[in-house]
């Protein structure tokens, strides 16, 4: 790969010339950057697509092509992202369904809008993957009777669909009034009874750890009825009775969903596993009774996942704060608290509350500016990042507490240019904030090549057009190929340097 022709491929400011010349002397890596160009014009995207025909798939979900401009025949690929794209000339699809590449079948059994006798010609495929494909949309007239299909890969596709008939999908849970299955990956592949080695070091083996059939089909069936717990559209009488399943992944399953009786989230709370616990713990559909008895769970992830919950009363997130790791995230609640809510957070006691409520990027600024003075660095660093902090706030914030705060300022929308350079001067350096600096719209060409400094800075500051010009040419030499790239991609590049590049001026 060129990265240097890469870069260029990928530059804002390139000429229609400078482009025409890379599209003649384009590889595919070169041409699969041409491709994504917002200025391509269509006479350009027919000539790459003529250079480079593998390129065709993305021109063709960029709307650079059209119908007229693809040979299905040749090039099945392209004309199945047209067909995907809802662009197609209607009769390829009949031609594709008869392909002779099954990856082309499935493909097609992908795409919206296709005629009623191509969807039936794709039910009947001889290969299941093709059906299974088609199983996962939503097909009018078909799914009712591809659950009913005797290989279990494409009723584990159908459990999946939110179109299938609820009274399918439960069929589906339960095998009550299906022909049972006859056929799954397993026994396609090996002789019965056979559990599929977790630690299997085949190359070519596509079965998935702990895969097994005894006759029975066991994990197929379990995975399809993972695939219609998992669906919202399954009935919930039909599902509930596998609160107690020996299958922790249909617990979990189970514990995810927000139309179960309360009794069934009861009993999924008091669950001897951790993790359906703590899915269940996250569940808004949960009652108060059982958040407050989720709050004294013994499992920090329990506790984490209760955190996450949407419904919880704030004295609980006041409990939870300050026992479980909950991590860089605004928590629902927080995020849904009133204004009389806010003012009461913003008074808690407790630093971690704090520290959450200044997540959110919509405080009133009364509160925001309050919590900017707060004495611990943890709020001062959760709130730093907050819109509308003046600048004279945002440097006071980095005099009291240094490199604490230093990575959330310099990532502020308001932190000036100057503010900027100051921070990119900071000794030692903090390579976070270096990071958050060379992304900054408004980073100055001093503060960008301090960030040349950081080995993963770099290549971002190697792209930003505020860097000095003949920087940006000295880059192109770099070791490093992804500064190399950036710094062709970048459109300060001088006119001349581009022209030596492309045609050895």
């Amino acid at each position: 790969m060129d990265h240097v022709l890469c870069g260029l491929a990928a530059n804002p400011a390139l000429p229609p010339e400078s482009v025409d010349r890379l599209i003649e002397i384009a590889d595919a890596e070169v041409a699969w950057r041409l491709a994504d160009r917002p200025d391509l014009a269509r006479a350009q995207a027919l000539a790459l697509f003529a250079r480079a025909p593998e390129c065709g798939v993305q021109l063709a979900y960029a709307g650079r092509l059209t119908a007229a401009d693809v040979d299905p025949v040749a090039r099945p690929d392209v004309a199945l992202a047209l067909l995907d794209e809802s662009a197609g000339a209607p009769h390829w699809a009949r031609l594709l369904a008869a392909d002779a590449d099954p990856a082309h079948r499935e493909k097609l059994a992908a795409c919206p809008g296709l005629p009623a006798d191509v969807v039936q010609t794709l039910a009947a495929d001889p290969q299941v993957c093709v059906v299974a494909e088609l199983a996962l949309w939503p097909t009018s007239g078909v799914i009712a009777g591809l659950a009913r299909h005797p290989h279990a890969e494409v009723r584990r596709s159908a459990a999946a669909n939110e179109a299938t008939p609820p009274d399918v999908l439960a069929a589906l849970v339960t095998g009550h009034g299906l022909p049972p299955v006859l056929r799954c990956a397993v026994c396609d592949q090996e002789a019965t009874p056979f559990v599929h080695d977790r630690n299997c070091a085949r190359p070519d083996c596509t079965l998935p750890p702990g895969a097994s059939c005894d006759g029975s089909h066991e994990s197929a069936v379990h995975d399809i009825r993972w695939a219609a717990l998992r669906n919202p559209a399954t009935p919930a009488e039909a599902v509930a009775g596998f609160a107690d399943h020996p299958s922790m992944l249909l617990r979990r399953a189970l514990a995810a969903r927000p139309d179960l009786p309360a009794p069934v989230y009861r009993g999924l709370a008091a669950d001897p596993l951790p993790g359906v616990r703590a899915d269940v713990a996250a569940n808004p559909a949960i009652d108060a009774a059982a958040t407050r008895t989720l709050a004294g769970d013994r499992d920090p992830d329990v506790r984490r996942g209760l955190a996450h919950n949407p419904r919880l009363a704030l004295d609980i997130i006041a409990r939870l704060a300050d026992s479980v790791r909950i991590g860089p995230t605004l928590l629902p609640r927080i995020a849904a608290a009133t204004p009389d809510e806010v003012l009461l957070l913003a008074r808690s006691p407790s630093a971690a509350v704090r520290m959450l409520l200044a997540r959110r990027r919509d405080l009133p600024p009364e509160i925001r500016d309050r919590l900017a003075e707060d004495p611990d660095a943890k709020v001062v660093r959760s709130v730093a990042s907050h819109p509308g902090l003046t600048e004279t706030r945002l440097r006071a914030m980095t005099d009291r507490h240094g490199a604490r705060v230093l990575v959330a300022v310099a990532a502020n929308p308001d932190a000036g240019p100057a503010l900027l350079e100051h921070l990119a001067r900071h000794d030692p350096p903090v390579p976070k904030a270096l990071r958050e600096i060379a992304v900054h719209p408004d980073a100055t060409p001093g503060a960008l090549l301090a960030c040349l400094k950081d080995r993963r800075a770099r290549p971002v500051a190697a792209g930003r057009a505020a860097l000095p010009p003949a920087v940006v040419v000295e880059l192109l030499d770099d070791p490093d190929p992804s500064v190399a790239e950036a710094a062709a991609a970048n459109p300060s590049l001088p006119r001349a340097a581009v022209e030596g590049l492309l045609f050895g001026a």
